[in-house]
């Protein structure tokens, strides 16, 4: 069993923010599958069968700076190991519609990983950062700003990638998914 988590923002006003790519990216992964969401732990989430492999795709709806009291709750109760966990979520230091997949480490200030490493007691969280360019504007404003309509079109050209990304993570390690993901993004 799988846990594929993207974080955003809940609320309405932050739909089309850059904070929410995480959100963004589940949702289109659902809509391609015609998948449908239930309420579970403070959460949005579905299931979908790949490869034989069950993925729990989530959207915690506790804002961005408490993802990790979410996530924490569906580790628990489905009892999943660390390895089998992917975040997909944004970061201010790849350029809008760029991506890398990381095994591990720190948060690098994004709040709502800060928020996961602190709940499952560990760094090792496996995950998609999905670019969206550095900034000299105030961080909080801009990572709740939204995009322009040719960023819009970068996210919109990646979020098939993605989709591949989350059906790989069914059947190979997060090394092998670098391998076959990070170099044909740089």
């Amino acid at each position: 069993m799988k846990l594929v988590v993207g974080l955003g923002n809940p609320d309405k006003k932050y739909e089309n923010t850059r904070h929410n790519c995480g959100f963004r990216a589940i949702d289109f992964y659902a809509k391609k599958n015609n998948l449908l969401f239930k309420n579970k732990y403070n959460s949005l989430y579905t299931e979908i069968i790949v490869n034989n492999e069950k993925i729990i795709l989530v959207k915690p709806q506790t804002y961005m700076n408490l993802s990790g009291t979410a996530v924490r709750k569906f580790v628990n109760f489905y009892d999943i190991n660390i390895k089998d966990i992917l975040i997909i979520y944004d970061d201010v230091d790849f350029e809008i519609g760029k991506f890398k997949i990381k095994r591990n480490g720190s948060s690098g200030g994004h709040n709502g990983i800060n928020n996961i490493i602190e709940n499952l007691k560990t760094n090792n969280i496996q995950r998609v950062r999905i670019g969206i360019s550095k900034t000299k504007e105030e961080l909080m404003s801009y990572v709740l700003g939204t995009f322009s309509k040719d960023e819009n079109e970068k996210i919109d050209k990646l979020l098939p990638v993605i989709c591949n990304i989350i059906d790989d993570f069914s059947i190979l390690d997060i090394d092998k998914l670098m391998e076959k993901y990070n170099k044909s993004n740089e």
